[in-house]
């Protein structure tokens, strides 16, 4: 039984630790074939059977202390009206809109002049409320929607802005706290009436007034911390909260003993180390956030192409609407500068459209009647008007999307190890914690020795590091991939492609573009090269082979006028015959020369050579004598030669695979520097070829365009489709190219190999900081006669370690490609 697949964005998580948590309450579920959380991405990816319903998968989360963030149901727009003169003229509009089934709410401003307007677009279109508008007796102007890049920009700014405000009161009041705290300990003035041994009790207190501020505005941390710790399943927040809390208890044990009188206990008091620790932990946590949220700026990029308006006409107007409320088969118009709307076919006008945003091809395309467009495009020249054929999730951008946020929300298999440490990592912090401390204590130190080392052992371990080493690196690679027309399906392919030394290369449409041209005209008889061309094309006109169809389009390209012919019969496996003009003409291979006894030794070897170059030359006779010889070719592309020289500076082994014969495969295969030729292959044959060079040991990346292909790209370890394929090709694919471009198969492989170095340094520097860290905080240097660790730098090293995995994540950005 096939599997749904269902995707869901998780609220609460703050470390790897919460993402296993997640992944084993729902992976325990019945029914349940995989459950995935991508802490990086905050999503959670399942596939499960019908028995399990999407409400049994929301209640394992909530079960597990975290929440599934709703999808919007309503959509917001803002409508500037025209016309309203008075309080009664937006009492009126508001009544109007507010009347309509489906309105959540409406609002109309008559300072502003606009309508702000929440409904369910199920239920209301978009044109109903600007008809409601119209009938009341105003009109509605150009309509602003809110789109779900905006909402989603919107949310990350939002959450960005409240953390560096808890950061920031934090800070305001731990600075005098540390201050009053250490100041007196190095001679700094302190004020008399907080002077530790004169008012000890002010000095106490004082700290405590500070502290609390701190503690309120990093409550989640404890919420958090201590419902997870309550559920089995401890965080990063656990930690903190124990450490802190620790701490701050140990504190009021203090200065509840100062009240009586015990001034001493006025120099163990813990309150500074617990605002210091939460105020550098809500700096590291708000640093990470904004360069998490720099990692998906691809996927901005993407979801920003797309306008959030198109201008439709419906009768004899043009009506602006929404994006999401375009159907198939509306006329839509497009005027110079603007971005294209959705797919679609152009009707009416002519125009160039730049598509580089989505290929990576700067050169914009002439577009006619009859041309495809593809939404996000941009509109250069021309107005437009074209039907869509494709709206929604269905257009080009929104696959590419799709295709994007799931590569970037999947797993490579290098990330398996930190997982299934992450698992475990944070109860091992505490017993390491716990222990440590109790082992300084039975040694003879002091309680307060014993809790520092406790409170640094547990505020120092980084799960975070851990977590976003793997899926921060993928979420920058696969993005930047994006932004250069490669797209990559998952973690794991991204992981596989570094690993391929040997890349397989289809012929037709790969290497060359897939149409024959012709390349030689030579003639033998005293007629003209261009009347040679043209009496061939006009014999060519009946025929449906792809030869004559190559000779037929050279000379339409030079407008050249063309005859009918009067007679035309095609020869299977020979050529053809035809009348021009009362000229008795054949055209066609070696053999049907040889059969109409047409003398041809003049040309034999010219036909070798051409033969040796891997064309097919085409013998010309006219009223029985030799008139000429053209050769067509199936052209290489103008790249791929610097792309197989970019694939060798890789140390890549080449292979070329084709159909075609020894002779003419091996012309190809010298004229662009392949290595090695599989020739006269079948198409059902490939994937077995790739399993032969796979027994001997190598690991193949298959680049393809074709139905025919879809096997081998299946097969090889890593399948490379050309983005002007077949969508068959596409979908056994494990990475696309946009361009159609050969030299994106090197860029591919560049970037995977980038990305990899990346993640590699990413879980040195994880997995080190936490192996040197932890010892260290549990005083493993104070036994050699070193210094103990304060717990207000554990919490520094802490703060600072996964922001410094998510800086170099983001160092990805700069990759440019060597082409």
């Amino acid at each position: 039984m096939a599997l749904k697949k269902e995707t869901l964005e998780i609220d609460g998580m703050t470390c790897t630790a919460c993402a296993v948590a997640i992944e084993k309450k729902v992976g325990r579920l019945s029914g349940v074939g995989r459950a995935e959380v991508n802490y990086a991405t905050e999503a959670l990816v399942v596939e499960h059977e019908d028995e399990v319903g999407i409400e049994d998968i929301k209640k394992a989360v909530v079960e597990a202390g975290y929440k599934v963030r709703e999808e919007r149901k309503t959509r917001e727009v803002i409508i500037p009206i025209e016309g309203m003169t008075c309080a009664a003229c937006s009492r009126a509009v508001d009544r109007a809109i507010n009347k309509l089934e489906g309105v959540k709410e409406g609002s109309v401003n008559l300072a502003t002049e606009k309508a702000r307007v929440i409904y369910d677009p199920q239920t209301t279109r978009l044109s109903d409320i600007r008809d409601a508008i119209v009938k009341a007796g105003y009109k509605p102007l150009e309509i602003k929607a809110e789109s779900q890049t905006d909402e989603a920009r919107k949310r990350r700014e939002r959450e960005i802005s409240t953390m560096w405000t808890k950061f920031i009161v934090a800070l305001v009041f731990t600075a005098p706290l540390f201050y009053i705290a250490m100041g007196h300990m190095i001679g700094l003035p302190v004020p008399g009436f907080m002077q530790p041994e004169s008012n000890p009790l002010n000095f106490a207190l004082t700290q405590l007034i500070l502290t609390l501020p701190a503690i309120a505005v990093g409550y989640k941390f404890y919420t958090v911390g201590f419902r997870t710790m309550l559920k089995g399943s401890p965080n990063m927040d656990s930690l903190v909260a124990m450490g802190t809390s620790a701490a701050f208890i140990y504190s009021l044990y203090a200065l509840w003993q100062v009240t009586q009188g015990h001034s001493e206990y006025a120099g163990s008091l813990y309150f500074e180390t617990v605002g210091v620790i939460i105020t550098l932990i809500l700096l590291g946590k708000t640093l990470e956030t904004v360069a998490k949220g720099r990692t998906s700026d691809a996927i901005k990029k993407l979801m920003d192409l797309a306008p959030k308006t198109a201008i439709v006409i419906q009768g004899d107007q043009e009506i602006i609407v929404p994006i999401e409320e375009v159907e198939e088969g509306d006329i839509i118009v497009v005027k110079p500068g603007q971005s294209i709307p959705t797919d679609g076919e152009v009707v009416q006008g002519l125009t160039s459209i730049d598509e580089s945003m989505l290929t990576g091809e700067s050169i914009p395309v002439q577009k006619k009647a009859g041309d495809r467009v593809v939404g996000g495009s941009l509109n250069k020249t021309g107005s437009i008007h074209f039907r869509a054929t494709r709206v929604g999730d269905d257009t080009a951008l929104a696959q590419i999307i799709k295709l994007v946020e799931e590569a970037q929300g999947s797993k490579a298999p290098i990330a398996q190890m930190a997982d299934i440490i992450s698992g475990y990592f944070v109860p091992i912090v505490f017993g390491i914690g716990l222990l440590a401390g109790l082992g300084w204590w039975i040694s003879g130190e002091s309680a307060i020795f014993s809790l520092t080392i406790f409170i640094s052992v547990l505020v120092i371990a980084c799960p975070c590091a851990l977590g976003l080493a793997t899926p921060t690196a993928i979420m920058v690679g696969t993005g930047k991939g994006a932004e250069h027309g490669v797209l990559i399906k998952s973690g794991e392919a991204l992981e596989t492609a570094h690993k391929v030394d040997t890349v397989i290369l289809d012929k037709t449409g790969t290497i060359t573009t897939g149409e024959p041209k012709v390349t030689d005209i030579l003639v033998y008889s005293g007629i003209e090269k261009d009347e040679l061309l043209r009496l061939a094309a006009s014999a060519e006109r009946g025929s449906e082979h792809p030869l004559g169809e190559a000779i037929l389009e050279a000379a339409l390209e030079q407008d050249m006028g063309l005859e009918s012919p009067e007679i035309f019969n095609a020869i299977p496996g020979h050529g053809i015959e035809a009348t021009i003009l009362a000229k008795d003409m054949l055209l066609g291979n070696k053999r049907l020369m040889d059969d109409r006894g047409i003398e041809i030794s003049e040309a034999l070897d010219d036909a070798q050579r051409l033969s040796q170059e891997g064309k097919t030359p085409m013998y010309i006779s006219v009223d029985g004598k030799l008139a000429g010889i053209i050769a067509v070719a199936d052209v290489l592309k103008d790249s791929s030669v610097d792309a197989i020289k970019a694939l060798h500076k890789l140390d890549l082994e080449v292979i070329m695979i084709t159909g075609d014969n020894e002779k003419t495969a091996q012309a190809i295969a010298k004229e662009v520097g392949i290595d090695r030729v599989l020739a006269e292959v079948l198409p059902q044959d490939k994937a077995n070829e790739i399993k032969k060079l796979q027994e001997q040991g190598k690991k193949i990346a298959m680049v393809g365009d074709g139905i025919n292909d879809a096997p081998a790209l299946a097969q090889a370890e890593i399948g490379i489709a050309i983005g002007s394929g077949t969508d068959v090709a596409m979908e056994s694919a494990d990475i696309v190219l946009m361009r159609s471009d050969l030299t994106d198969v090197s860029v591919a492989i560049s970037l995977s190999k980038k990305t990899i170095t990346n993640i590699k340094q990413n879980l040195f520097w994880a997995f080190g900081y936490n192996t040197l860290g932890i010892p260290v905080a549990a005083g493993l240097l104070h036994i050699f006669g070193g210094p103990l660790l304060n717990p207000m730098i554990a919490a520094l090293a802490m703060a600072f370690s996964s922001v410094s995995v998510v800086t170099n994540a983001l160092r990805l950005k700069g990759f440019k490609p060597t082409i």
